[in-house]
């Protein structure tokens, strides 16, 4: 199995891991790049729905995600329009209080190289929530980030986690949606053009 996707589905490093959280779960990587797909979403891991589904924000927040990207269903799941390369393939677990276990570091350290290169170079780039930013660009703040979007832009995106936990931040922050959006989904519709 040479080929990289097919290489981080047969991955059960973390079954050990796993069987450990709350959800006492086996591996499920979720994979769903291909080379040549015009945008890159590097996000943080799959969610419980996502390691059922086997499709990647197959949930609420994929909902926002492509309200925000400004893409139907059909266009999103098209692996040649997107590649969605998280910081962890696999759904990490929840902790005792039924929180989002963050996703584990040996995950990026095998597999997020690999998967990135054979992806390739994507015009439109986005970098969602802190985790995935963190990797791409070092230590920062999510909010600077995502309101310093002129710098990066037009192939460089910080977003917030599209996750409905971060509905005050959007309401603290209207510039994103009254601002932001618009350059990004014109950034998206012409890097799928």
């Amino acid at each position: 199995m040479s080929d990289v996707p097919d290489r981080i589905r047969a991955c059960r490093h973390c079954a050990p891991r796993f069987r450990a959280t709350a959800s006492a779960h086996e591996p499920a990587p979720v994979v769903w790049f291909e080379r040549g797909a015009r945008i890159l979403v590097a996000s943080q891991a799959p969610g419980m729905r996502a390691h059922l589904s086997g499709k990647p924000f197959d949930d609420p927040s994929g909902v926002r995600l492509r309200q925000w990207m400004g893409m139907d269903e059909n266009t999103f799941w098209d692996r040649r329009n997107v590649a969605i390369v998280p910081m962890g393939f696999c759904f990490p677990g929840y902790d005792a209080a039924g929180g989002d276990i963050p996703p584990p570091k040996v995950c990026a350290e095998m597999w997020r190289k690999p998967a990135l290169q054979h992806a390739g170079d994507p015009p439109v780039t986005l970098l969602i929530g802190g985790y995935a930013q963190a990797w791409h660009l070092g230590k920062g703040k999510v909010t600077d980030r995502v309101r310093d979007w002129r710098a990066l832009a037009p192939r460089v995106w910080c977003l917030p986690h599209p996750s409905w936990r971060n509905t005050a931040w959007l309401k603290r922050h209207p510039w994103f949606e009254a601002e932001t959006l618009p350059a990004l989904q014109s950034a998206i519709r012409e890097a799928l053009a």
